[in-house]
């Protein structure tokens, strides 16, 4: 399998930091919430926690206050089909294909829900064909992307597709919730709205770098579902955050890196460009220190995380993006996405110029 094509889309507000504290404070939520969850509030967001901005689906701050399920359902359903279609438009345009040429598309979010699925928006979107092969995954939270793009690669393994358009879509501002609960807190103060798309072809295109698919490796803890998920409360999403995610997410990471790069005979020094997912700094330090990576590799992540904030299953697109915008050293890539369940995925990918 190959990448022919990335997109990437975000809403056109950006929100500070700054702005977001300013907001709370001044909001009702404000008085509702007790003196600790002020201080963890003034803590993610006026010290350095890795990330400066977010990109909301909002006109203004003060929207995001208004938490009640048909506000959010409406906010999901309004945005969510606009973002995936602009990150599915761009990753078709970077491949050079024509919306005739996609054989099957495949939609992962897990922050709303739509029935008919979020597929079907998206091929009205983008005018593909009725024949297209629409698959809707949801409920595997910020580690959807590598699944999405498994599903992928079978399709074109078995001859079904030549081309698949994965999406991931996420409308975090649709699944805001507030309680004193830290987990809650720091959820609300860090999760941006965005989308990516990749164009996956059995062939490599005819120009720019060419990126194969080489191994992938999933996997799944049940035992440690109620360290990351949703849950459902008062007929919305609740994120459960705990301490334990970023050892998780470290841990996990470094069994499938082992595995796999064992399998191509190789080893981390071996890997030249990282494309993970980023769940806050303190999982990226996680990932630094587990994997023994100098503080420069996990630098995409990190510029990510800064200017978008996590924006759940769509980041890794936006990771990989940022390292083929900067011309990121050829060779061998890994690509590596966590998240409820508690789950882990990773792939090694071959680049070449």
């Amino acid at each position: 399998m190959y990448f022919r094509g990335i997109g990437t889309a975000a809403p056109p507000r950006r929100y500070t930091k700054a702005e977001c504290y300013s907001a709370f404070r001044q909001s009702d939520w404000f008085a509702r919430l007790d003196a600790r969850s002020h201080f963890i509030a003034g803590r993610v967001l006026q010290r350095d926690n890795g990330m400066e901005a977010r990109h909301l689906a909002l006109d203004s701050l003060g929207e995001v206050f208004a938490i009640e399920p048909d506000t959010l359902a409406r906010r999901f359903a309004d945005n969510a089909p606009v973002l995936a279609t602009q990150a599915a438009e761009r990753a078709l345009a970077q491949a050079g294909l024509a919306c005739g040429d996609i054989d099957a598309v495949v939609v992962s979010t897990c922050t709303g829900y739509l029935c008919p699925g979020l597929s079907g928006y998206v091929v009205e979107g983008l005018g593909l064909r009725r024949d297209v092969q629409a698959f809707d995954l949801v409920g595997q939270g910020c580690a959807a992307a590598l699944p999405n793009m498994q599903l992928g690669r079978a399709l074109l393994a078995s001859g079904a597709a030549e081309h698949v358009l994965s999406v991931c879509v996420e409308v975090c501002s649709a699944a805001m919730y507030l309680d004193d609960d830290p987990g809650v807190l720091i959820s609300a103060c860090l999760f941006g709205d965005g989308a990516g798309a990749a164009v996956l072809s059995g062939a490599p295109g005819p120009g720019g770098p060419r990126i194969a698919w080489k191994d992938s490796l999933s996997l799944l803890e049940p035992d440690e579902r109620e360290a990351l998920r949703f849950e459902q409360r008062d007929g919305m999403l609740r994120n459960i955050l705990t301490r334990g995610v970023p050892s998780l997410a470290a841990e996990h990471a470094q069994r499938i890196l082992g595995a796999v790069l064992g399998r191509a005979g190789l080893a981390p020094a071996d890997v030249s460009t990282w494309i993970m997912h980023a769940g806050g700094r303190d999982v990226l330090l996680a990932l630094e220190r587990r994997l023994g990576l100098p503080s420069q590799a996990l630098r995409y992540s990190a510029a990510m995380l800064r200017e978008y904030g996590n924006l759940s299953s769509a980041f890794v697109y936006f990771v990989l993006q940022a390292a083929l915008a900067d011309n990121a050293a050829p060779g061998w890539w890994w690509l590596s996405s966590f998240g409820a369940g508690f789950s882990c995925h990773g792939a090694l990918l071959e680049v070449s110029a």
